[in-house]
């Protein structure tokens, strides 16, 4: 089969072009400069950091971790290449949270009152958040120790009760073996001021401390936990189609990627786990 194809000749396409034969010759023999090739190599790297942390980075994160790789950059450099490949963070839109009024009986003193630079492991923030999705709702309980800012207990349920906050704290109980005297700081939902959360706290010898009605900034650790996961998990959720996915996908964000790798400028852009290290 015939191509129909036509190949003009390299002096008619130079005179169209109004360019000489010679530059264009030229102009192909003309080796990358050292600048170019530096940038290539530059994008290259940030599209691999921005694939492997599945777009949750930003240019600030990007240019910390090409700096512990070797490959020194600055962050207004990797936030003008990121313009120019197309890259940004993932963002996801936040919705308002409306508060539940407390009973009367089980609230309890702020004992943290916005302290939460914590020199040492003696302080645990827990709260809970409904994620949507698809097939419809789950609701996720964690708690953090505010020391290197570690997701150390969650539970996932279809129904927010007093057994899914219970059961995050036990797992946090469970992985941490903390001494009498632990703080555990919650708002005022009903789950918290029930008597049978209060007497399992009681009996791991935990004190429980609660924020002022209506202020979210009594409890910012956990406020700010929960945005980040939103920004960074929530835009994936629609792809999931059933619980189960929900699930994996939670576990793979706070065990493999929040604990262990997600950089925290809180802690001097390192991860949890690397911070407590250190601490140790």
């Amino acid at each position: 089969m015939q191509s129909h194809v036509k190949i003009y000749p390299v002096r008619l396409m130079c005179k169209v072009l109004e360019i000489s034969p010679q530059g264009y010759y030229d102009w192909k023999k003309r080796r990358k400069s050292q600048r170019t090739i530096d940038q290539e190599i530059l994008e290259e790297a940030i599209l691999q950091v921005y694939k492997e942390f599945k777009g949750r980075y930003g240019s600030p994160r990007i240019a910390i971790a090409l700096c512990k790789r070797g490959l020194f950059t600055s962050k207004n450099r990797v936030a003008r290449l990121m313009q120019r490949m197309g890259l940004a963070a993932v963002t996801y839109r936040k919705r308002s949270r409306i508060g539940r009024k407390p009973k009367g009986s089980g609230i309890m003193e702020n004992l943290v009152k916005r302290a939460f630079e914590a020199q040492t492991k003696k302080s645990r923030s827990g709260l809970e958040i409904s994620l949507t999705f698809p097939f419809g709702f789950l609701y996720l309980a964690t708690y953090l120790d505010v020391f290197p800012r570690k997701v150390v207990g969650w539970a996932m349920n279809t129904r927010m009760t007093e057994q899914l906050v219970i059961d995050a704290f036990l797992q946090a109980v469970g992985r941490e073996r903390p001494s009498a005297g632990l703080i555990v700081h919650t708002d005022r939902g009903s789950q918290y001021t029930s008597r049978r959360y209060q007497s399992t706290l009681a009996a791991h010898g935990a004190i429980l401390s609660m924020s002022r009605l209506g202020d979210p900034y009594d409890n910012a650790v956990m406020e700010s936990f929960y945005k980040t996961l939103k920004r960074e998990l929530m835009p994936e959720t629609r792809k999931f189609t059933n619980e189960k996915e929900a699930r994996n996908a939670v576990f793979e964000y706070i065990e493999i990627f929040y604990n262990t790798k997600r950089m925290h400028s809180a802690l001097g852009y390192m991860s949890p786990v690397e911070y407590e290290k250190q601490h140790s």
